[in-house]
């Protein structure tokens, strides 16, 4: 059997230097006169430890990280083809504490195997959902998908398979399933890690979701910022119309679909549906007022099917191992699994794959190891640029979208961004009104107004003019933001802002060390 070398392909690993890594492995085993195969896959996200290669031994596949180019001489010197010690020596990647504690359902094949390979994908029990979908009629796959309590992971937290009931039974003699690959917030990866790692199964699970409405065609709408994506998408693609899962006829079946990718311009309100679907016509990304809703009226003004990734990708193994299966993990209305995503100063940071119900505090502490500095935490960011700051004392929030709603809190699409004691709140609370006076379409004014002079009144504070009347004039800026805007980009910003100054209200205050700097 042929020694196979797995070193990442993905953007994160890549970034770190895993393509002259893979460069050094290859010079070696031609210089030592050594045969064996170098596999590009993806990423398990432990982005602390990357690049992690892995090599497969008679004793299973062992890992070794994070690799540098330097130490590829000394790996070989040491014998890691056959899995022996080094000082870079993790032992089995399942064994390691941030994988083992997992809980890997949608994530189950993300950095074991090559993206690209059909054979791979199947052999680890890929096509196994579409072939049941198969075997279903279009009301049977949306009863599982409703079944199983998946909700949108994009952010909004909609059940997916009453969204697929409205497009199911929405006449039109051509639907659409679009695919929100626009992953803008801060503190997210999961989408690219999935699309780079594993990206038939999003394919599967968007030709899953044509079968249930009727739909024939699939737009993936991928940020610009994901050029490795787009690759790795697209030689997918190819392989699955080769392999006849996409076409005029899904694996033989009287069933057509077929998928393609559109990439976006990089703009953050293009992650809402209908900003979105302008874009993907053509236009210039602006909200649309609701109803029509989409899925009555979407894109080019046809029955739509809009999902984040990791919704779409969820659904091979609910129909793979049944609604009760998946329904079985979490808590409450939150049910499945979720990508949880550690960023910002954390020490151990990358994607952690749990049920929904473990607490903020064991996530950011436990996992994710307190912060990469050492010093205190102080707030954690959940939800992207637009989620509220909590501070430690709502670290027992288990991970649930109604628990965080209680708190006044969002979970978005699971990102959490860490910071330590010498965080300014005040600023941050600026950041959001900037950002979103940056990245409104412009279409409603309590967004686009609202958020410039919500930058205009949080500088005055910082200034040390009338601060407490300036409070009161953000207080009413956000209401008016959060009831008024038009989408949760101008919705969502007063998070952020209320938040800072609700549980960290000492940085509003002047200080005296303020006022000097002044």
């Amino acid at each position: 059997m042929t020694t196979r070398i797995y070193v990442p392909r993905d953007s994160g690993s890549l970034a770190l230097g895993a393509d002259k890594v893979a460069a050094e492995i290859a010079k070696e085993l031609k210089a030592r006169g050594v045969t064996a195969e170098i596999v590009r896959n993806g990423s398990r996200g432990l982005y602390w430890l990357e690049p992690m290669v892995e090599v497969t031994t008679d004793k299973g596949r062992i890992a070794y990280g994070p690799v540098k180019p330097s130490d590829v001489k000394s790996l070989f010197d040491n014998d890691f083809l056959s899995g022996d010690q080094h000082k870079l020596w993790l032992g089995k990647p399942e064994n390691i504490p941030f994988l083992a504690k997992q809980t890997r359902l949608t994530f189950a094949r993300c950095g074991i195997t090559d993206p690209v390979s059909l054979a791979d994908y199947e052999a680890r029990d890929g096509l196994k959902g579409l072939k049941n979908a198969l075997k279903l009629s279009p009301a049977e796959i949306v009863a599982q998908v409703t079944e199983s309590g998946l909700r949108g992971r994009g952010g909004a937290g909609f059940p997916t398979g009453i969204k697929w009931k409205t497009v199911l039974d929405t006449q039109g003699e051509q639907k659409y399933i679009v695919c929100n690959a626009d992953e803008g917030d801060s503190g997210t990866f999961s989408d690219r890690m999935v699309m780079e790692g594993d990206p038939f199964v999003l394919i599967e699970g968007m030709t899953i979701a044509g079968i249930a409405t009727g739909a024939t065609k699939g737009y993936i709408y991928l940020r610009s910022e994901y050029p490795h994506a787009n690759i790795v998408l697209n030689e997918a693609i190819a392989a699955a119309r080769r392999a006849g899962i996409l076409g005029r006829s899904v694996l033989g079946s009287d069933h057509a679909f077929d998928i393609e990718v559109r990439i976006g311009a990089g703009a953050y309100v293009c992650g809402e549906e209908t900003a979105l679907l302008d874009s993907l016509e053509g236009k210039r990304g602006q909200v649309r007022a609701k109803p029509p809703l989409p899925a009555h009226k979407g894109l080019f003004g046809k029955p739509t099917v809009i999902n984040n990734v990791i919704s779409l990708a969820s659904v091979p193994v609910i129909m793979d191992k049944g609604a009760a299966f998946y329904r079985d993990f979490g808590m409450g209305r939150s049910r499945g699994t979720i990508p949880i995503q550690l960023t910002g100063n954390i020490k151990h940071g990358g994607l952690f794959e749990a049920a929904f119900g473990m607490t903020l505090g064991e996530l950011v502490d436990d996992i994710g190891g307190g912060t990469a500095t050492g010093r205190p935490v102080r707030a954690v960011q959940v939800g992207g640029p637009l989620g509220a700051y909590f501070p430690r004392e709502l670290f027992d929030t288990p991970f649930d979208y109604e628990a965080f709603a209680e708190r006044d809190g969002l979970i978005g699409h699971a990102g959490i961004v860490v910071f330590d004691d010498t965080v300014d709140m005040l600023k941050q609370a600026r950041f959001a009104m900037e950002f979103c006076a940056i990245e409104s379409c412009g279409k409603c004014t309590p967004c686009r107004i609202g958020s410039t002079r919500g930058v205009e009144v949080l500088d005055k504070v910082r200034a040390n003019i009338e601060p407490q009347k300036q409070l009161e004039l953000v207080t009413d800026l956000c209401n008016t933001m959060k009831f008024g805007s038009l989408c949760a980009l101008g919705g969502f910003t007063p998070y952020p802002v209320m938040s800072a100054m609700k549980h960290f209200p000492e940085d509003f205050r002047p200080t005296p060390m303020r006022e000097a700097a002044e």
